[in-house]
């Protein structure tokens, strides 16, 4: 990896050598997803994580209109900051005004209605960029950030629009984030999504430059054959790294009952229901084929899967350490539950 010095300061081109694991704390669940968490609950499992070895922490002023970063942060603030890795998102400000509206969110529009009442609003300019970095290094009660990703560039908009999004981003968000690591601010940026096209688009730019990408739910199990099409061979190439956001597919893979965020449908339920009686018959857990799945993959650098309770960051690195008997991917491979073209532990 090509390196930048500033002053006396060197910081890597790229995000792997940044991480001090391949397991990670992905915290959107902390901003009330799906329901309310009591703060106690929040609070115990990041210090779970914690106490399981996890030193990197992935969060967005978007969850929960800023709960999840002050809660993350209210933990995180008693510890050492040169013992973990922090990583916020831009792309969307949190307004001290309530929102008295329906927000448009699309697919995610339900998502945090148990949330902080703040009004949301979409936005990647320069100023808007500076404004929201300032934000969250208040909310989580540090000084600095590590890595900032650009959030949902294509989320919330239909046809073409995301692409003039796109284009506000490269010349405002993308710009300002490259100056600060450029200056020592950060350490490293890259896209936060969970479509590829914005990340494909980001590759092809000569400038600004991304180090990295968080793709979540596009490499998974369940959702990787588009990832591996055109994406995952250009981070390859150019030696982009990438973060895996929703590893367990919004929770379908990990005992629950959604899947983009939304109920599953009929057939994503009947797929997994395949996974689990592959799993089972190998004495496998879902859990452990899907973080080790994701992994298997050269350009990805860790996992990111989200908790609220303090249990499941035990199973999660029990999952990560998990011997998953090289038959099963065979059998994995021969059911069709995976593309030909995915990479597999062990080469299977």
């Amino acid at each position: 990896m090509p390196r930048i010095v500033i002053e006396t300061r060197i910081f890597p081109m790229g995000i792997t050598s940044l991480l001090p694991g391949q397991l990670g704390f992905g915290t959107a669940p902390l901003g009330n997803m799906f329901r309310a968490i009591p703060d106690d609950e929040a609070h115990a499992t990041v210090e779970a994580a914690w106490d399981h070895g996890i030193r990197y922490y992935d969060t967005a002023p978007f969850y929960g209109a800023g709960l999840a970063e002050s809660r993350l942060g209210e933990v995180l603030s008693a510890k050492p900051r040169d013992s973990y890795v922090l990583s916020t998102k831009v792309g969307r400000v949190i307004l001290d005004e309530h929102e008295t509206a329906t927000p448009d969110f699309g697919e995610k529009g339900g998502l945090f209605e148990h949330g902080n009442p703040n009004k949301v609003v979409h936005e990647w300019t320069a100023d808007a960029t500076e404004r929201s970095i300032e934000d969250s290094l208040k909310r989580l009660g540090t000084d600095r950030l590590d890595i900032v990703w650009v959030h949902d560039i294509a989320q919330d908009f239909h046809g073409d629009m995301w692409l003039s999004k796109f284009e506000e981003a490269r010349t405002g968000a993308f710009r300002v984030l490259s100056r600060l690591r450029d200056e020592g601010v950060i350490k490293a940026w890259g896209l936060g999504v969970n479509k590829t096209e914005p990340i494909e688009l980001a590759l092809a730019l000569d400038e600004p430059r991304p180090d990295g990408f968080l793709l979540a739910g596009r490499y998974t199990l369940l959702d990787h054959a588009h990832a591996l099409g055109r994406l995952l061979p250009m981070a390859q190439e150019q030696g982009v790294d990438m973060v895996v956001g929703g590893p367990y597919s919004s929770g379908i893979l990990a005992g629950g009952t959604h899947f983009e965020y939304q109920q599953a449908p009929p057939e994503i339920i009947e797929r997994v229901g395949k996974l689990k009686a592959l799993s089972d018959r190998h004495g496998v857990s879902i859990k452990a084929a899907a973080l080790q799945f994701s992994l298997a993959h050269p350009v990805t650098a860790a996992v990111i899967p989200g908790a609220t309770r303090p249990s499941r960051i035990a199973e999660d690195t029990a999952a990560l350490a998990e011997n998953i008997p090289a038959a099963f991917w065979t059998d994995l491979r021969a059911a069709g539950l995976v593309s030909s073209a995915a990479p597999l532990p062990g080469n299977a």
